[in-house]
């Protein structure tokens, strides 16, 4: 069991963190729904989605970073970039999807925000796995190379104090 685990530990990882990813845009959209917008409304439908999309965002992008990939990029700010503009294409089904179910078919918003959700988690994964925390996109080389200048300095002057006493 715990060498099945192992091999799909990322995934299952990811699996969880997307899980409560979608808790938290289900949570967000259905309070935003309810208190502040109407999703009878197309604009305020959407409206509902974009804020509970900024909140599952920021709450994946940390989530996936620590937890399931592990990244140590440095360039936290742009590794974020990267993965917020990755969201944006995964937001653009979303909605579509939403306006498709809701607004055109009249289907029921919650059910097909739950649906949606199972679409844009895949495709999220995907664009995650292959660009945003992809292995060998640099960070490891640039990482070493800061690691290594930092030591650099001490390992040359030491053999000079040595050479030159």
């Amino acid at each position: 069991m715990k060498e099945l685990f192992k091999k799909y530990e990322e995934i299952i990882r990811y699996l969880i963190v997307g899980g409560l990813t979608t808790v938290v845009s289900f949570g967000t959209y259905t309070l935003a729904a309810t208190f502040f917008f109407d999703p009878k409304e197309a604009v305020q439908l959407q409206a509902a989605n974009i804020v509970s999309w900024i909140a599952s965002v920021t709450f994946a992008y940390f989530a996936n970073r620590i937890f399931v990939f592990g990244s140590k990029n440095p360039h936290w700010v742009k590794e974020a970039a990267s993965f917020g503009a990755s969201r944006i294409g995964t937001l653009l089904i979303d909605m579509g999807l939403m306006f498709l179910g809701v607004t055109v078919l009249g289907w029921n918003d919650k059910l097909v925000k739950l649906g949606v959700q199972v679409v844009v988690t895949i495709g999220n994964y995907l664009l995650s796995k292959l660009i945003v925390f992809r292995k060998g996109n640099g960070q490891e080389m640039e990482q070493e190379a800061a690691e290594g200048s930092a030591e650099k300095p001490a390992e040359v002057s030491a053999v000079t104090d040595y050479e030159n006493p």
